[in-house]
């Protein structure tokens, strides 16, 4: 009896994963985003003073959404490689990585807290970085597939930092509009 499964069946396991995984990755990071209920429009964030190289706000859908996409296609080869050495612990790196890249939103835009967004995406760097090793090793391509994502993160990073450096007086601020009373 032959436990290995044909090429067609290993593409067939990664497609149906793959209509699994690349929704429900772009869909919990549009969520994310969602429930942060501020964005770059929110006055707290207009406020803040950006730092070189902060590229235009319509840029950061457009960038997201190809890189949820990478990263669904790359959990889909992983998860779909079943009996592969080391495929658990990839999943579950995967899982603790998405985590935090879904905390940094409400985090950073939703509660203004700058210094907590570092430390999230602090944390994210690494936990992706562990991701991608985890990966190559199970399927090398889905790594690669990774790297546009870890790139785009360590940017995000570095705005972060250059963020809080800039504003250190609105890490934390809730400017919720103000309310005028008027007598008559």
């Amino acid at each position: 009896m032959n436990l290995l499964a044909s090429s067609g069946q290993l593409r067939a396991s990664f497609m149906r994963w793959a209509l699994v995984c690349v929704p429900a990755v772009v869909l919990l990071g549009f969520i994310s985003g969602q429930m942060a209920q501020n964005g770059p429009q929110s006055p707290w964030f207009s406020a803040l003073v950006k730092p070189a190289g902060y590229p235009p706000p319509e840029t950061f859908g457009i960038v997201w959404t190809v890189l949820y996409v990478l990263m669904g296609l790359a959990f889909a080869m992983v998860v779909a490689a079943r009996g592969a050495r080391g495929r658990g612990f990839a999943v579950l790196a995967f899982i603790v990585q998405f985590g935090l890249n879904l905390a940094w939103s409400p985090v950073f835009f939703g509660a203004h807290q700058i210094t907590g967004g570092l430390f999230v995406i602090v944390a994210l760097d690494v936990a992706l970085i562990v991701t991608a090793v985890l990966f190559y090793r199970v399927r090398p391509l889905a790594a690669v597939l990774l790297v546009p994502y870890i790139v785009w993160v360590l940017f995000a990073t570095y705005l972060n930092f250059a963020l809080l450096e800039a504003n250190p007086n609105l890490d934390g601020v809730d400017m919720a509009p103000a309310v005028e009373r008027f007598e008559i």
